[in-house]
């Protein structure tokens, strides 16, 4: 069974078991991009619906919405926050036309849904228009922006959950830990002792600084056109709608949104997204950091670093028996570069705005949803999976700084720069250790050296004088 629905273009055949309508099936037919359709992105719908339900509220309120059509409307719009209906949002994230079709992909479901509800059958918009009632007073160019904005908020305050799932096993792990000298290293070099403790507690540090940044971001979210319509200029509104919207809103999504300062600028202006998104590849940057510092203290079993064992996950080779890789690390890291290639598409999609209206917020929107998603998967993976269980190998780690070259930066203070760098060389020759050469050059007895080198004392250095 089909029914007829038209636009100014034409009219057209829509099977009468769906609920969106003639644009939702033109916009299906016309963009075929990413094969990602809304409904992959439920949290945005729910956003959506959550403005939705804001301007219908608000439109009531003002007397431009009777009342039998925004009661109707609202249950239908409680269904969708509820997360009803779902796969009747079939129009690919990237799209033309600034988010329309995405904007009437909604406004058709809620209208036939709503028109159910008052009796009458899907597609007899003589009772309950799409445009005239369902997008009343309101604009693609404010409602679309304004919902980005409020999933945005949403997952970003779930990334802040996993973010600190995160921080909390690196900290259990910097306690366990602390104790247990390691060899630092600078530009993949021996330097000088450090703890396993340290690094870990580092990898924390960085993550806390992170959570910072996102708190600020989510600050951006907050700021909306609603109520801007068009280009900003409120155009077919109610003149108290803007005020009223913004209070109903508040009261759906328990979060103190406002409006923006300024709706001119607001609807023609991305920088809010670019700047969250700089946030969530600087995130990204450092988780990059702490998995390449992970692979390699893991690296071995035999031939590597081997100061950790990360959590055998599966095996790792089809032809070499026994090997086992760092499959958690390095997924992570590839979601990590999406997200800084992610950032480079919202940068591109964000400086083409034109005058008064940013065209490529579709692609902003798509690639911004995908690195909160990448992210938060990144953290909670890397926590539950490698972090959590993954163990100290102690006398690797304290064999490999005894036997380090760079350990020789600890006689220093007391024979001088020139009597250790000879010392190193030396040793680098030699294969000897640094001690035993200065032991054998008279420059520091037995007791000295082990005093110098003892964990502790490297780990709590002292200035003691530079012998004569």
């Amino acid at each position: 069974m089909t029914r007829k629905e038209h636009d100014f273009i034409g009219e057209l055949e829509i099977e009468n078991d769906v609920y969106y309508g003639i644009q939702t099936f033109r916009a299906i037919e016309n963009f075929k991009m990413t094969r990602r359709r809304l409904k992959d992105y439920p949290f945005f719908i729910k956003a959506f619906a959550q403005i939705k339900k804001a301007a219908i509220l608000a439109n009531k309120e003002v007397g431009v919405l009777d009342k039998k059509r925004a009661d109707a409307l609202i249950l239908a719009v409680d269904e969708l926050i509820q997360g009803r209906y779902i796969d009747q949002f079939m129009v690919d994230m990237i799209q033309g036309g600034a988010g329309t079709s995405t904007n009437m992909n909604i406004n058709e479901v809620l209208t036939n849904i709503a028109l159910e509800k008052m009796g009458h059958k899907k597609g007899e918009y003589n009772y309950l228009h799409v445009n005239d009632h369902t997008n009343l007073g309101q604009s693609t160019n404010d409602t679309y922006p304004s919902s980005v904005k409020v999933a945005v908020y949403a997952k970003l305050s779930d990334l802040l959950k996993a973010m600190k799932i995160l921080v909390e096993e690196l900290e259990k792990k910097a306690d366990e830990f602390k104790d247990i000298i390691k060899m630092g290293r600078t530009e993949l070099e021996d330097a000088v002792p450090t703890t396993l403790g340290n690094s870990f507690n580092a990898f924390a540090t960085y993550i806390k600084f992170d959570i910072k940044n996102i708190k600020f971001a989510m600050e951006l979210m907050k700021s909306l056109n609603l109520g801007a319509t068009a280009i900003g200029t409120g155009i077919n509104c109610h003149p108290d709608y803007k005020f009223i919207v913004i209070e109903k809103l508040k009261q759906i999504t328990e979060i103190d949104f406002k409006q923006s300062d300024d709706f001119i600028a607001a609807t023609q202006d991305t920088g809010d997204f670019v700047m969250v998104s700089g946030v969530l590849k600087t995130a990204a940057v450092r988780l990059s950091k702490i998995i390449n510092d992970l692979r390699l203290m893991n690296s071995g079993p035999r031939c590597g670093f081997g100061e950790i064992e990360l959590p055998q996950m599966q095996p790792g080779s089809s032809i070499m028996p026994g090997k086992v890789n760092p499959v958690i690390c390095e997924v992570v890291g590839e979601a990590c570069h999406e997200v800084i290639g992610n950032d480079t598409t919202i940068m591109l999609c964000s400086q083409r705005g034109e005058f008064e209206l940013n065209a490529f917020e579709p692609g902003i929107a798509y690639a911004l949803f995908n690195s909160l998603i990448l992210l938060e998967n990144a953290y909670k993976t890397l926590a539950n999976k490698a972090i959590k269980d993954v163990k100290a190998k102690p006398e690797n780690c304290l064999n490999l700084v005894l036997n380090s070259v760079g350990i020789v930066t600890a006689f220093n203070p007391i024979i001088g720069y020139e009597n250790s760098a000879s010392i190193a060389k030396e040793a680098l020759q030699s294969g000897k250790s640094v001690g035993e050469i200065a032991i054998e050059r008279g420059l520091l007895t037995k007791k000295e050296v082990d005093d110098i080198l003892d964990p502790k004392n490297m780990l709590n250095p002292k200035m003691p004088s530079i012998k004569k």
